[in-house]
C-alpha cells in the first residue's frame, strides 16, 4: 500500500513539473488559418533525434516572410500575386526614371554653363580691346590745326540763293558730309567766289617702320609684328606646365652655340638645368647635359650669356650667376628693394616677381618696387658682377600685364596671358626714357602662357605655352633716328 502511494506521488510530481513547462502556440499557418499548438517537453528525453511537425512549419513561414522581406528591401523584383510587381520594384523604377532626369538636366545644365563662359571670355577680350583702344586715343596728340583762309564773301547756309553776279555759279552745290554722313549743313569754306584758282590739299602722313633691312650689324629696329607660334615640344609630365627654356647668345665652350637649356619650373625644388645638344634633340626630348644647380630656382625669370645661366634665388631678391664650364656659383647680388615671392609678380602669378632678359643691350632685370608702387622697373646689370648700371621706372604696372621681353633696349608688354588672341599693348624705350601704347596682335595657342622671352641667339620669341614650349618669328622694323 505504501508502494503504491509513493509511485502515485512520485507520478503526480512529475506531472506537475511538466505542466510547468508545457507551452501553448498560436500563429496563421502558410494557407492564412490560425492554428493552436500545444507542447509538453519529454520527461523522459533530452533531445529528439529530428525535428518534426508544427514547429518546422512554423520555422518554413518565418524563413519565408523573411524571405520577402529582405527582397523587398533590396530593390529585389518580387512578384505578388496575379502577376503584379512588388513595392521594392516600383520604387526602383521611379528612382530610376528620376536619376535619368537628373542627369539629362545635369547635361543640359553644363552646356549652357560653358556656352555662357565662352561669351563671358568674349566680352572681356572686346573689353580689353577697346580698353586698349581707349588708352590710345587718348595719349594720341591731337592734329595741328591748318587756318582756314577767310572767303571774300560768306557763303549763305541757308536758302536756295542765286549768286550774285561774277560769282562761282556752282558755289551753292558744293557741300561735303560730315563724319556722321550728313552733308546738310556743311560746307566747304575753302572754296572762294570771284577768279578761279588752285587751292593746296594738305594731309597728315604717318610713317610706317619699313621690314627689317639689315641695315646694323645688332639687327636692331622696333618690333612691327608677331608671326604665329610654332610648337617643338610638349613636356612629359605635370612639373612641366609652365618653365622656361633659352638659348646663349654668346656661348662659350664646352657648349655650342647651338645648345638648348630648359628648366620645369613646378615645385618646390626647382633645381635641374636640362641640356639639348640642338632644336632637334630638345623635340625628341633626349638632353645631353643635366646639371643640379646648388641654390633653388624662383619662376620662369631665367636667363642665359656668356657661358652663364642667370637667375632669381627662391624667396629672395638675390640674384645668381651661375657658370656653366665649372659648375659653380660665379657671382650673388640682391637687386635693391626689388620685390620677390609674390609682391610684384605678372597676372598670371608664378612668383614671376623678377624677370632676367638678354638683348642686344646687354643683361636686364623687369621688377617692380614699393617705391614704385607696383609699377614696372627696368634695369640694366652689369653681366659679370650683377651690379645695377642704371634704372627706368615706368608707368605700367606689372600685375595689369601677362609678361614682357626686351628688344634693342625697349620693353614690350603682354596684354594677356589666357586670350587666345590678345595683343602686345606697350613699348617703353630706355634710350629716350618714354613709353607708349601699341597694338600689335599676339596670339596664346594653348590658352597659358607663363614665359615669354626674346632669343638673341634665333631673334625669335621663345614662349612656354600650358606644357608647350613653342617659338615665335618676329618682324622689325628699321632703326629710326632720334
Amino acid at each position: 500500500m505504501f508502494l503504491l502511494l509513493s509511485l502515485c506521488m512520485f507520478g503526480l510530481l512529475l506531472r506537475g513539473e511538466a505542466q510547468s513547462r508545457a507551452s501553448l502556440w498560436k500563429e496563421n499557418d502558410r494557407s492564412g488559418r490560425c492554428q493552436y499548438t500545444f507542447t509538453v517537453p519529454s520527461p523522459a528525453e533530452s533531445s529528439c533525434p529530428q525535428m518534426s511537425g508544427p514547429e518546422v512549419e512554423g520555422l518554413k513561414a518565418r524563413l519565408t516572410m523573411l524571405e520577402v522581406l529582405v527582397a523587398r528591401l533590396s530593390g529585389g523584383e518580387t512578384q505578388l500575386p496575379g502577376g503584379r510587381q512588388g513595392p521594392g520594384a516600383r520604387a526602383q523604377t521611379e528612382l530610376q526614371e528620376t536619376l535619368n532626369q537628373a542627369v539629362g538636366e545635369k547635361n543640359l545644365l553644363q552646356g549652357e554653363k560653358e556656352r555662357l563662359e565662352r561669351e563671358v571670355e568674349g566680352l572681356q577680350r572686346r573689353m580689353e580691346e577697346m580698353r586698349i583702344e581707349t588708352e590710345r586715343l587718348r595719349n594720341r596728340p591731337c592734329p595741328p590745326q591748318t587756318p582756314v583762309v577767310p572767303p571774300s564773301q560768306p557763303l549763305q547756309d541757308r536758302g536756295p540763293k542765286r549768286p550774285a553776279a561774277g560769282s562761282n555759279p556752282m558755289s551753292h552745290l558744293m557741300t561735303r558730309p560730315n563724319r556722321q554722313g550728313d552733308s546738310s549743313s556743311l560746307r566747304d569754306s575753302a572754296w572762294q567766289y570771284g577768279a578761279p584758282g588752285f587751292q593746296e590739299l594738305k594731309a597728315e602722313v604717318t610713317e610706317v617702320p619699313a621690314p627689317d633691312s639689315n641695315d646694323d650689324d645688332t639687327g636692331c629696329g622696333v618690333l612691327v609684328s608677331v608671326l604665329e607660334p610654332v610648337t617643338h615640344r610638349k613636356a612629359d609630365n605635370i612639373a612641366g606646365k609652365y618653365g622656361v627654356w633659352m638659348q646663349d647668345p654668346e656661348a662659350v665652350s664646352p657648349y655650342g652655340p647651338n645648345m638648348v637649356w630648359r628648366i620645369d619650373a613646378i615645385g618646390t625644388e626647382v633645381r635641374q638645368l636640362f641640356g639639348y645638344e640642338d632644336m632637334e634633340q630638345l623635340s625628341k626630348g633626349f638632353p645631353s647635359k643635366v646639371l643640379l644647380l646648388p641654390e633653388l630656382v624662383e619662376s620662369t625669370g631665367a636667363a642665359l650669356f656668356r657661358g652663364s645661366l642667370y637667375y632669381q634665388r627662391r624667396r629672395s631678391r638675390t640674384l645668381i650667376r651661375y657658370d656653366l664650364a665649372s659648375e659653380t656659383i660665379a657671382a650673388r647680388r640682391d637687386l635693391p628693394h626689388a620685390g620677390f615671392h609674390g609682391q610684384f609678380p605678372y597676372s598670371w602669378g608664378g612668383y614671376t616677381d623678377i624677370d632676367l632678359a638678354v638683348d642686344q643691350k646687354g643683361l636686364w632685370a623687369v621688377y617692380s618696387t614699393s617705391k614704385a608702387k607696383g609699377a614696372i622697373v627696368i634695369s640694366q646689370l652689369d653681366p659679370h658682377s650683377l651690379e645695377v648700371k642704371k634704372s627706368w621706372e615706368t608707368n605700367i604696372r606689372k600685375n595689369s600685364v601677362a609678361n614682357s621681353f626686351m628688344i634693342c633696349g625697349r620693353l614690350y608688354t603682354v596684354a594677356s596671358y589666357a586670350a587666345p588672341e590678345t595683343i602686345i599693348n606697350y613699348m617703353y624705350d630706355t634710350e629716350t626714357s618714354q613709353g607708349k601704347t601699341v597694338a600689335i596682335p599676339f596670339r596664346n595657342k594653348y590658352g597659358y602662357n607663363s614665359m615669354i622671352d626674346y632669343n638673341l641667339a634665333q631673334r625669335k620669341l621663345f614662349a612656354w605655352d600650358n606644357f608647350h614650349i613653342i617659338s615665335y618669328d618676329l618682324r622689325l622694323g628699321r632703326q629710326q633716328a632720334n
